[in-house]
């Protein structure tokens, strides 16, 4: 999907919700489609401030949830105490998250038997599931072994 298509699914769901298209929003979402990593709230804010400068931290910590309910964004926890977000992908491939522990990087990988996993182990209790996540911590060999990291960003 494109990202006028993207930008027409978020205007639609915000008028589904009542909220007014702003420009503060469509700099946002324009921000956020721009970022190829994750990216946290923070940073988020200053790519959007480029494109107008009123986009204010508060309009920003509103928004993301819109962005994640309406499946434009994915929210992703790695247990530091800060979320991070990436835009959803075109296909609905199930993903993988590799934290760098090292490196502060997240990395995703397709694991296409997740959804087989998730579904066989909730049915054997009874339940059906509705989300799952895989997420690995790891290590840097490159650091590990010459002291430095290609993969570093924060």
């Amino acid at each position: 999907m494109s990202n006028d298509a993207k930008r027409d699914q978020f205007k639609s769901f915000l008028a589904k919700k009542g909220l007014r298209v702003t420009n503060q929003r469509l700099a946002i979402f324009e921000a956020a489609f721009a970022q190829k990593d994750h990216f946290t709230a923070e940073e988020l804010l200053d790519h959007a401030r480029r494109i107008d400068d009123s986009v204010s931290r508060a309009t920003i910590y509103r928004t993301l949830p819109i962005m994640t309910e309406s499946a434009l964004l994915r929210e992703v926890d790695i247990g530091s105490g800060e979320k991070f977000y990436r835009r959803n992908a075109d296909n609905n491939a199930q993903m993988a998250q590799v934290v760098c522990l090292d490196c502060d990087r997240i990395f995703e990988i397709s694991a296409p038997f997740m959804e087989w996993y998730g579904s066989t182990v909730s049915s054997k209790l009874g339940l059906t599931p509705v989300s799952q996540r895989l997420q690995v911590s790891a290590h840097c060999n490159l650091l590990r072994e010459t002291g430095s990291c290609k993969n570093k960003t924060r």
